[in-house]
This record gives C-alpha cells, sequence and structure tokens, in this order.
C-alpha cells in the first residue's frame, strides 16, 4: 500500500506542476484579471493542479505523511522544465540546479520535523489571532509588491499566497483529523473559511506568476506553505518540533540550501510572450 500511495503522489506531483505551468503560461499573458477566467487553457490547468491536489490527498489515504511529503515536494523540480516547454524553449541549467536546491533544501527540513498521529484541536481564540496574523503578513507582502519589480515582486506575492495556502492546510488538517466518521464534524465554520481563503490564495498566485518568473514564485509558494504549516501545526495544534541537538546543524544546512536555490532561481530572466515582428510598410511606387 505504501508503494501504491508514492507512486499516486508522483503522477499527482507531475499534474500539478502541469497545471501550475500551464496557468503561469496564461497569467503572463492576460495578467491577473478577470480575463483569465475567460481563458480555456487557464481553467484547464486548474482542473489539473486540482486533480494533482486530489491525488495527494488520495496517496496520503494509503501512505504514510513521511513517504507522500517527500514526493510532493518533487512538484518544483517537474513544474520549472515544464514551464520552460510552454514556452518552447529548453529549461537553463540555473533553473535545474536552483530547483533541486529548493527541493533538497525543503525535503531536508520537512524531514527533520517528526510526525505524530493525534486528534488535532484548534480554538477559536487560536483561529483568528492566525488568521489575523496571516492577513497582516499578505497585506504587508501586497504594500511592499507595489513598490517592487521582477523577481522580488514575484515573490512577495508567492509569499503571501503561501501563508494563505498554509492557513487553508491547517485548517483542512483540523476538520479532517476531527471528523472521526461523523459528517456533522463537517458542519463548522472552518469548512466555510477553507474555499474562501482557497480562492484568496489563487488569486496572490496568479499574480505572482503574471510578473513572469516562474521558478522563484513556485519555489516561494512551496517553501512558506509548509514552513507556515508546520509552525501553525506546532503553535496553535501543539504537533512536536525537532529538539534534539543532533537536527540543529542538519536544518541549517538545509535552510542554507533552501536559501541558495530560492537566490538561484530570482537571478533568471522573466519569460514573457513573444510579439511577431511587425512587417515593414512595402514601397510605394
Amino acid at each position: 500500500m505504501t508503494w501504491a500511495g508514492v507512486s499516486i503522489a508522483l503522477v499527482g506531483a507531475l499534474g500539478y506542476a502541469l497545471g501550475a505551468a500551464i496557468q503561469q503560461f496564461e497569467a503572463v499573458r492576460d495578467g491577473a484579471t478577470l480575463k483569465l477566467v475567460k481563458s480555456v487553457r487557464w481553467w484547464v490547468g486548474g482542473v489539473i493542479g486540482f486533480t494533482g491536489a486530489c491525488l495527494h490527498a488520495v496517496a496520503l489515504s494509503l501512505a504514510p505523511l513521511v513517504a507522500v511529503q517527500p514526493v510532493s515536494v518533487a512538484t518544483l523540480v517537474f513544474a520549472v522544465p515544464l514551464a520552460a516547454m510552454m514556452y518552447g524553449r529548453r529549461p537553463h541549467r540555473a533553473e535545474i540546479l536552483g530547483s533541486i536546491a529548493v527541493a533538497g533544501g525543503l525535503l531536508g527540513l520537512m524531514l527533520l520535523v517528526p510526525h505524530e498521529a493525534s486528534r488535532p484541536v484548534l480554538s477559536d481564540r487560536g483561529a483568528f489571532g492566525f488568521l489575523a496574523c496571516v492577513g497582516v503578513i499578505v497585506l504587508v507582502c501586497l504594500v511592499a509588491a507595489r513598490r517592487a519589480a521582477g523577481p522580488a515582486k514575484a515573490l512577495l506575492h508567492a509569499v503571501g499566497a503561501g501563508a494563505v495556502t498554509a492557513s487553508v492546510s491547517t485548517f483542512v488538517r483540523v476538520v479532517g483529523g476531527g471528523l472521526e466518521g461523523d459528517l456533522a464534524n463537517l458542519l463548522t465554520w472552518y469548512s466555510i473559511a477553507i474555499p474562501v481563503l482557497l480562492c484568496c490564495a489563487v488569486v496572490l498566485l496568479q499574480k505572482s506568476y503574471a510578473v513572469g518568473y516562474f521558478g522563484v514564485a513556485y519555489a516561494g509558494v512551496q517553501v512558506v506553505d509548509p514552513i507556515t504549516s508546520v509552525l501553525a501545526g506546532a503553535v496553535l495544534l501543539g504537533e512536536p518540533l525537532p529538539t534534539e541537538a543532533g537536527t540543529a546543524v542538519p536544518a541549517l544546512i538545509a535552510a542554507a540550501v533552501l536559501v541558495a536555490g530560492t537566490v538561484t532561481l530570482s537571478r533568471l530572466s522573466p519569460d514573457h510572450h513573444h510579439a511577431p515582428a511587425a512587417r515593414a510598410p512595402a514601397p510605394v511606387g
């Protein structure tokens, strides 16, 4: 069952990456505007990405988190080459190296976090406090992004999207962990907040994609989401964090590799649609 879960997670990771690459291609062309909802290709990307996320959820029901989560990190390694193919070019060496570094660093950090199965309990006060912190992060990112340009602008929007996505993950963990076979447990305000927060995350993500730096935008979300989720789990849900001295050095090394990969991706040139050159007017006479 573990191998089945890992195989499904791998297919889901590929689907999520492909969906993200397609949506970024459309966001660069049309910008993060309502034009996107009129694009059939953008919706196709969304459906493919959503299917990938569903397959990831199925994988978690068949295999342990420690086996499935490393596979989900592989979406970054898939996504960057797929995005390059969308523009009809081969991925740059820096894109490949940066993607591997970010995925490896994040994987190292995730493996250092102990995983224990327990029923998550989140108070309303804690939930509203968490949402307020996420709202402050998003507001700061949006204000800073208005004055930023290039990869910094893409990364700021991605950080906001990742923070909101982390709130979705946290609420899903609370709702799913507290289900206990009784569908009546779904009747909570957390269940209503999840789709609302998800829509906000999608909007921020499209703003990040529209800048044109897919590698750093995608990496930003993939890094901020799990790290924020782990911190929320530790602070709000009482989930354990690594406390042994032997984990400190590996964690610092993994963080350094992650930062180096993100910096590498941020130095790449943006992708843009190339409009065909206008024809020179025919000579008169």
